[in-house]
């Protein structure tokens, strides 16, 4: 997911964009974004993209002779 070939457009986890407050971005080419600006220079970064959390597991249908031995 992360290395896919096509990834959509974001400035979020674009190389040339620097994080700011409010959601915006610092973008070395076009200045002040905001997150789901594009551009035709984007250039994906991995180190920036954020993976989904996973979801909590539930454990409330084990009972406790499940984790005797």
């Amino acid at each position: 997911m992360l290395f896919r070939k096509k990834i959509e457009k974001s400035c979020s986890y674009c190389l040339f964009s620097t994080a700011l407050d409010g959601g915006e971005y610092l973008c070395s080419k076009k200045g002040v974004q905001n997150q789901d600006g594009k551009c035709f220079r984007f250039r994906y970064d991995p180190c920036k993209r954020i993976p989904p959390r996973a979801k909590a597991l539930d454990f409330s249908k084990y009972d406790q002779e499940d984790y005797s031995l």
